[in-house]
C-alpha cells in the first residue's frame, strides 16, 4: 500500500520538524521544505530513520515569485504525485508596531505567511484528483483572536491566512479539506528566563503553554477528519480566552 504524502513548508526545524516527525510516526511519506536548506534538524532525522520513512527535501524562497507552483511542480515530480496533505508552517516573525510598520514589511509578511499558503491550496486543488480529499492545515497562531499591539505585521498576516480558511474550504470543497491549528507561546528558543516562563504559564487558563507535540497532534487530527473543514483549534493552553496587551515576551518579568 502506498505511503500518504504529506508537505511540510518549514517543516526541517522546530516545531515544523516535530509536525513533520508525528507525520512520519503515522506512517507519512514527506515532502520537507527549506527556506534555504532542506536538511532535517538531527531529532527529525532520527524519526524518519527510525521509522523508515520516504522522504525528500526542496528548497523553496517563498518571496520569488511562483514559488508555490514551482515547489509543488518539484514535489510532484519527485514522488511522481501531488500530496495528500499541506501543512502551511513557514512564516516569518517581524517586531514591527503601528509606529514603524513600512510597506516592505507588511508585504513580506503578507506574502510569505499568507499568500504562498492560500496559493499553495488553490495549486493543490488543481492537482488533487483523488475522491478522497485532500487535506490542507494552516499553522496559525492563537493572537489572531486577541491581538496585541506588538509584531504588527505578522499579527495581520495570521489574521489574514486564518479568515481565508472558510473560504477555502468552500471554493475547494470539490477536492480538499481546509483547516487551521492556532499555537500559543512554543519553543521559546531561550529568549525567556524560567522565572519570566513560569509567570506566563501561570497566567494560562489551563495553567500550562503549548508544547510542538501538542500541535503535531492538531495537525494529525486534522489530517484524518474527513468530516471537518473550514475550522480553526487552538492550542495554546487556553491563550485565547484572555487578552494580552502585549506580546507575551514582554510579560511575566
Amino acid at each position: 500500500m502506498t505511503a500518504p504524502l504529506a508537505l511540510v513548508t518549514g517543516g526541517v526545524r522546530r516545531v515544523g520538524a516535530v509536525i513533520a516527525g508525528r507525520l512520519a510516526e503515522a506512517g507519512y511519506a514527506l515532502a520537507l521544505h527549506g527556506h534555504s536548506d532542506a536538511e532535517p534538524e538531527d531529532g527529525l532525522r532520527e524519526t524518519l530513520k527510525s521509522n523508515d520513512a520516504d522522504w525528500a527535501g526542496f528548497i523553496a524562497d517563498f518571496c520569488d515569485e511562483n514559488a508555490a507552483t514551482m515547489l509543488l511542480d518539484d514535489v510532484v515530480a519527485h514522488f511522481g504525485r501531488a500530496p495528500d496533505l499541506i501543512v502551511n508552517n513557514a512564516s516569518i516573525f517581524g517586531q514591527d508596531d503601528a509606529a514603524n510598520l513600512n510597506d516592505d514589511t507588511l508585504a513580506k509578511h503578507l506574502r510569505i505567511n499568507m499568500m504562498v499558503p492560500v496559493q499553495l491550496t488553490t495549486e493543490m486543488g488543481k492537482r488533487a484528483k483523488n475522491s478522497d480529499r485532500a487535506a490542507v492545515i494552516h499553522i496559525l497562531d492563537q493572537r489572531i483572536i486577541n491581538p496585541n499591539r506588538d509584531q504588527l505585521s505578522y499579527t495581520l498576516s495570521k489574521q489574514a491566512l486564518a479568515q481565508s480558511i472558510r473560504s477555502l474550504a468552500v471554493a475547494c470543497a470539490d477536492k480538499l479539506r481546509v483547516n487551521g491549528v492556532a499555537p500559543g507561546l512554543t519553543l521559546t528558543a531561550g529568549e525567556y528566563g524560567e522565572e519570566q516562563l513560569a509567570n506566563i504559564t501561570d497566567m494560562m487558563p489551563l495553567g500550562r503553554l503549548s508544547d510542538a507535540q501538542d500541535i503535531a497532534e492538531a495537525v494529525l487530527y486534522f489530517a484524518h477528519a474527513k468530516a471537518v473543514t473550514g475550522q480553526i483549534i487552538c492550542v495554546d493552553g487556553g491563550a485565547n480566552l484572555k487578552s494580552f496587551d502585549r506580546d507575551f515576551v514582554h510579560l511575566g518579568k
